[in-house]
């Protein structure tokens, strides 16, 4: 018993000094670096900029969006006029089954050459039509006897247009290709939308997190000086006599307790920073990486109640989510006009006009047929000027007009393909319709935690404040021997208790109002934030 109260003796002497070597024996374990460098200041508002900017998902759905708009483009490519050129030389000796073929003496066929060089231009119209333009020209010379002229000048402009009437009238490949990019790019900017508001609101959970576990920890610390106090306060009962020595053990195991849980505390704020950093840094900065986070809390709370139809007519209008699927939605209706499009038979209206030229010089291996003399027209005299001259005069046209018309019997593939498309496009439908009503149940939910948040402050405000009166109550017993350690550190566990459920709170509520912010899709716009999709 003597050595023990001696020991007692030397702790109180010493009582100073041993308290603060036993707190910084709870200060938690951190790099060198870190622990030498001051803590970094960090505002939410910088937080939410560094996470927009370094995020990889972000990253990934603003890619995904850029995509989707060159798919556009190059949807849009298939209007662009294709132009086309071509030039070939042939030379042609073929036999011919005929007692008049032409060909000169001792030879079985004529032989003969032709260099010919054409343009065309062609585009497709929004219509669902096409209109070409094409050019040419020719060169041919002859040994035959029939050919009037050689060489000889062939020339050849026209022009077609192609209209369909039926099928391909109101829909084709290229126009329904132009409705699935836009939805494609619609649904990409509706998830790239949903990707910054999820970041956003990771970033504010995980901030206010730290500041909660922070100030847990800051009301840990002050648990364990409350416990270190009362158990130096025992141990001078004891030296005095006043208390017998077994009445040391229980501010001694609560001090224990509360120096696990100041632990436990600490190392949850180390993983809280850790989380936020994982938002709000990129893999470059090594130097914020094993730096300590100080986030700078804002202003008191207001608690503001809710206006649940205005909510929920918001959360309608601008939740990503339902962007997507009326997307989905439009994809499948374009998909459906195609399907129902090939059911139809095909009608084409068809115009063209073409002019000719022709012109030479008389083939020297012309022979006349009997009592015909071989006489050249004045109008085909010349060369390659002569026949583009006459193309300029028209003496040689050729008008079209036609209607193509053909139908599938049966067409029993188009019509399945129809129906497929339909049932995809209610599916789609129905999967809207679901996730309306999801939306409108996360609206509600969010409004009742918020509701609940806002009364839990005021509820754990007046517990704190009653924790208070009552733990300054129990000390003054304390102090002149009418309470027990019992009560007193029952008292200070209800005040540690009554902050603990005030930070909670606090912190439950700010979650609350950023799932609402989430919920009605308006969190961007409450904090600023714009989306620019195309930056570059």
């Amino acid at each position: 018993m003597r050595f023990t109260r001696s020991i007692g003796a030397a702790a109180r002497a010493f009582a100073p000094a041993l308290l603060a070597v036993f707190l910084a024996g709870l200060a938690p374990a951190a790099p060198a670096a870190a622990q030498a460098a001051e803590a970094t200041p960090l505002t939410l508002e910088e937080a939410i900029a560094r996470a927009l900017e370094r995020n990889e998902g972000i990253l990934i759905e603003r890619s995904s969006f850029e995509a989707s708009e060159a798919a556009i483009s190059g949807a849009e490519g298939a209007y662009d006029p294709v132009l086309g050129l071509d030039a070939g030389y042939r030379r042609t000796k073929a036999p011919v089954n005929s007692a008049f073929s032409g060909a000169p003496a001792g030879e079985l066929a004529p032989t003969d050459e032709v260099g010919e060089a054409g343009a065309s231009l062609s585009q497709l119209l929004p219509t669902g039509g096409a209109v070409a333009v094409r050019a040419g020209t020719a060169r041919s010379e002859t040994d035959g006897a029939f050919g009037l002229l050689s060489p000889a000048y062939d020339a050849l402009l026209g022009v077609e247009f192609r209209q369909p009437l039926l099928r391909g009238r109101a829909i084709d490949p290229v126009r329904l290709a132009l409705r699935l990019t836009a939805a494609d790019r619609d649904r990409a900017a509706a998830s790239l939308h949903r990707e910054v508001i999820e970041t956003v609101a990771a970033v504010e959970r995980a901030y206010w997190g730290l500041v909660a576990v922070r100030r847990e920890v800051a009301v840990r610390e002050e648990a364990v000086e409350l416990a270190a106090e009362q158990l130096s306060e025992t141990d001078i009962r004891i030296e005095g006599g006043a208390a017998p020595e077994t009445e040391i053990a229980q501010p001694r195991a609560e001090l224990e307790r509360r120096r696990g849980e100041l632990l436990e505390a600490r190392e949850a704020a180390a993983r809280a920073e850790s989380s936020l950093k994982l938002l709000i840094l990129g893999d470059a900065e090594t130097d914020l990486w094993g730096a300590r986070l100080a986030p700078v809390a804002d202003a008191e709370i207001e608690a503001t109640p809710v206006d649940v139809a205005a909510a929920m007519a918001a959360a309608l209008a601008s939740r990503p989510e339902l962007a997507a699927a009326e997307a989905v939605i439009e994809r499948r209706r374009a998909e459906t006009a195609f399907a129902r499009d090939g059911i139809l038979p095909a009608l084409d209206l068809v115009l063209s006009y073409d002019r000719f030229g022709l012109a030479g010089t008389r083939n020297p291996a012309a022979e006349p047929l009997p009592g015909q003399p071989v006489d050249i027209p004045a109008d085909l005299e010349g060369d390659l000027g002569g026949s583009v001259e006459q193309l300029v005069d028209g003496d040689f046209d050729d008008a079209r007009i036609a209607l193509v018309f053909e139908l599938p019997i049966g067409n029993r593939t188009a019509r399945a393909e129809a129906q497929i498309a339909r049932s995809a496009e209610r599916q789609a439908e129905a999967m809207l319709s679901r996730a309306r009503k999801a939306v409108r149940a996360e609206v509600l939910d969010a409004a009742a935690t918020v509701e609940t948040a806002a009364q839990r402050i005021d509820a754990a405000r007046s517990a704190l404040e009653a924790a208070e009166v009552q733990l300054g109550a129990e000390r003054d017993r304390y102090a002149v021997g009418l309470s027990t350690n019992f009560l007193v550190l029952t008292r200070q566990n209800d005040l540690a208790g009554a902050r603990l459920a005030e930070i909670e709170a606090l912190t439950d509520y700010r979650a609350a109002r950023v799932e609402l912010g989430r919920a009605t899709g308006s969190l961007l716009e409450e904090r600023g934030i714009e989306i620019e999709a195309n930056e570059e």
